[in-house]
């Protein structure tokens, strides 16, 4: 595999675990208050947490998707499972972007984006 795409997958697959450990453990926190330009009043309360553990669930499904497809599938399906889950991350910061933050699209669309087309020109 390339060195690039296997690198910037790599820091898409980084970051997937890192929304999701901030989502589902520590949605109440100053940390994802910021991260996510939410009051902390609002974290506080246990519906939106339980919200959070659900989107942040998702975010792992994403990282576990990456995992897989940089050390675990074998070289004849490793590229397809990485177009198939950075794909996905795509779609998911488009997504995000017209309906909560447009820095999603460079925080979390902008890098998936770099490492589709580096795994697709490999």
């Amino acid at each position: 595999m390339d060195i690039l795409a296997f690198i910037l997958t790599f820091i898409v697959m980084i970051e997937h675990i890192y929304i999701m450990i901030l989502e589902m453990f520590f949605a109440n926190t100053k940390l994802a208050s910021r991260t996510f330009g939410v009051e902390k009043e609002l974290l506080a309360n246990k519906k939106v947490q339980t919200l959070f553990a659900n989107q942040g669930l998702y975010n792992g499904f994403l990282a576990v998707g990456l995992v897989w497809g940089l050390f675990f599938a074998g070289a004849e399906m490793a590229e397809t499972v990485q177009i198939f889950f950075l794909s996905c991350v795509v779609v998911a910061a488009l997504f995000g972007g017209a309906t909560s933050s447009k820095g999603i699209l460079v925080k979390q669309g902008l890098p998936a984006v770099l490492a589709l087309v580096a795994v697709l020109l490999v």
